[in-house]
């Protein structure tokens, strides 16, 4: 079990529906990060941008990116998370992957879809809950537009670190800067939210924001948010989890419910 975790949030400009140039820019990038790093998170649909064209860009489980994750995850030895837009059978998921640097993985599938962009006539929503066990750490997966339902994120579980991987766009950021802080606030874990930035094929602009709060909704990297191109480190401590959770036991005064 590790007292701390290291990780490595790739903000990043996303090539329209171009996954070779995407996989090929994430690779340089990847490269550069220190070998200490333990976690490596990767923005939503980081292989095409977020386009509802699922049926001329998805992949297979055994296509190319996923081999290229487990690669990567295997050479650099420590875990790398995002997602991509996968065909399972005849369905179609904005699917979350969680590479271990055993080349092994864990899924997610995107449990709220955006509506707005019609996200819920392409896609099928994930039904499950999922809780990632790393290195002592466990981890919740989420993908963007999930950020705004908190019963969807409520840590009944117990779990230490809330993820998000997001195309969340710039006429919408104030909504991200304030639920990301809330979300680690009222669940008492560290939230991690992974952002793009530039524009995509649709016009619409993203700008980043990418963020680290801890269980008080502190800012763990950065003071202001950041609009470009960038990696950014942050340190998580299981102690001071355990520490703010003893002494501010809000947890325990959570109405009791199960998400179906």
């Amino acid at each position: 079990m590790n007292d701390t975790l290291n990780i490595a949030l790739i903000q990043s400009h996303l090539a329209w529906e171009n996954a070779i140039h995407n996989r090929a820019a994430f690779e340089q990038k990847i490269n550069s990060i220190p070998t200490e790093v333990d976690l490596i998170v990767l923005p939503e649909m980081f292989t095409t941008g977020f386009t509802m064209n699922a049926s001329e860009v998805a992949e297979k489980m055994d296509g190319d990116t996923i081999k290229w994750l487990i690669t990567m995850a295997k050479t650099k030895q420590c875990a790398i998370t995002g997602s991509l837009i996968i065909q399972d059978g005849k369905k179609y998921y904005n699917r979350l992957m969680f590479v271990f640097p055993d080349g092994s993985y864990q899924t997610y599938d995107k449990h709220q879809l955006f509506t707005l962009a019609k996200e819920d006539e392409v896609f099928t929503a994930g039904q499950k809950e999922v809780i990632i066990l790393f290195k002592g750490w466990k981890i919740k997966p989420q993908i963007c537009y999930d950020l705004r339902f908190p019963v969807w994120a409520r840590n009944t579980s117990e779990y230490d670190v809330l993820l998000y991987v997001a195309s969340w766009p710039k006429l919408r950021i104030n909504a991200w800067d304030t639920l990301l802080q809330a979300r680690a606030i009222e669940n008492m874990c560290y939230c991690v939210g992974v952002n793009r930035i530039g524009l995509d094929g649709k016009g619409y602009e993203y700008n980043g924001h990418s963020a680290v709060y801890d269980v008080l909704g502190h800012s763990v990297i950065e003071t202001e948010p950041i609009e470009k191109e960038v990696i950014l480190y942050a340190t998580l401590n299981k102690s001071h989890i355990s520490k703010v959770r003893a002494k501010l036991p809000f947890l325990k005064d959570s109405d009791a419910f199960n998400l179906l």
